[in-house]
């Protein structure tokens, strides 16, 4: 039985039910390995059937042919016709809308949540994950690397933005995993601040939150620059520094089997001890995958262990109104007990351009 298999039948036994009903578009394509806008996957003890309309079914059949996933062309109803028998059906409750819910209800199944039991295999990413991720990292990197020398004095923050993200396509990127931010001198104070109008002036600190996909598997990157050194930057060169050395410390001290907690009070601690806590007003990190925000969560209240296997984002941050934002964030995994950076090209160093 090949890795895929097993990880079904781990799912499939997790989740207490006779069977599963997936309708979210990135939980099909963990399951299955194929990603459509638009069908269903049945998942029972004995099968996994992917249900996909006449637009998608020859890719399907394709990309599936001969491994363990079954595919049929169909709509809800084929699912429905497969799912007749049995009682007790399972769905992840937090992608399910109200009105799928009282339709399956109506049908008489009961039904139950098995979000708890893909949660629980999502948190692990096997070698092909991580591939696709650090091809994800390498791309984001390559197209931010490949942009820097064409700022200029007067582009504007959805310029940057808009060049960033066609040239990850043009290095081979799906799509990017969010919309990307570009925030030019004081727009950096609000963390995710809307990309827009403003225009580049000599002296403005940069900061770009971007990340593009691969494969459907997302990267998230952060890097805050200085367009030219007006001198009049000393107190946002000394706070760079700190938030810096927040972001290594967590490279440094975090370790398998500590928890999102631990994790974050190692930055926000050390932010602390600078004076610098209050501004630190999100948390360290989040997990990254087929979506970019998945578990495990590194935050104050995050009691769940970080282990080997697991993908998520290190990016302490200092935002004071109206001034400055600073935020260096790299996607890492936990590999031998220790965080592992997937970023290898672009400097953490402040950089003016």
């Amino acid at each position: 039985m090949d890795m895929l298999a097993e990880n079904l039948r781990k799912i499939y036994a997790e989740s207490g039910a006779e069977a599963l009903l997936i309708e979210q578009d990135f939980l099909r394509a963990y399951l299955t390995g194929f990603y459509s806008t638009d069908g269903f996957v049945v998942l029972d003890k004995d099968f996994c059937t992917l249900i996909v309309d006449s637009r998608y079914i020859e890719a399907a059949q394709k990309s599936l042919g001969g491994g363990n996933i079954r595919v049929v062309e169909g709509v809800y109803k084929t699912a429905i016709e497969l799912l007749k028998g049995k009682k007790k059906i399972a769905a992840p409750y937090p992608f399910m809308n109200a009105t799928r819910y009282l339709a399956l209800k109506e049908e008489g199944f009961e039904l139950s949540d098995c979000m708890p039991a893909l949660k629980k295999a999502m948190l692990y990413k096997n070698e092909k994950e991580l591939a696709l991720i650090g091809k994800a990292c390498e791309i984001a990197e390559d197209g931010l690397l490949s942009i820097l020398p064409e700022l200029k004095e007067g582009m504007k923050e959805k310029d940057v933005a808009g060049l960033l993200e066609y040239r990850m396509c043009l290095l081979g990127a799906s799509g990017t995993s969010f919309d990307t931010i570009v925030a030019f001198g004081e727009n950096g104070s609000v963390p995710h601040h809307e990309t827009g109008e403003r225009r580049l002036k000599f002296g403005d600190p940069v900061l770009i939150d971007f990340g593009c996909k691969y494969g459907g598997y997302c990267s998230d990157c952060t890097r805050t620059f200085l367009f030219g050194d007006d001198k009049k930057h000393e107190e946002f060169k000394k706070i760079y520094a700190h938030v810096l050395k927040a972001h290594e410390l967590v490279k440094e001290k975090l370790v398998a089997g500590m928890t999102g907690k631990e994790a974050d009070a190692i930055a926000r601690d050390y932010l602390e001890n600078k004076n610098l806590g209050k501004y630190f007003t999100h948390s360290l990190g989040h997990g990254i995958g087929l979506q970019i925000h998945e578990y495990p969560m590194l935050y104050p209240r995050g009691e769940e262990k970080i282990e080997n296997g697991m993908v998520f984002s290190d990016e302490p941050g200092v935002y004071i109104a109206g001034k400055l934002g600073i935020r260096i964030e790299d996607s890492v995994t936990m590999k031998d007990g220790k965080v592992v950076s997937f970023m290898k090209k672009t400097e953490r160093n402040l950089v003016i351009l």
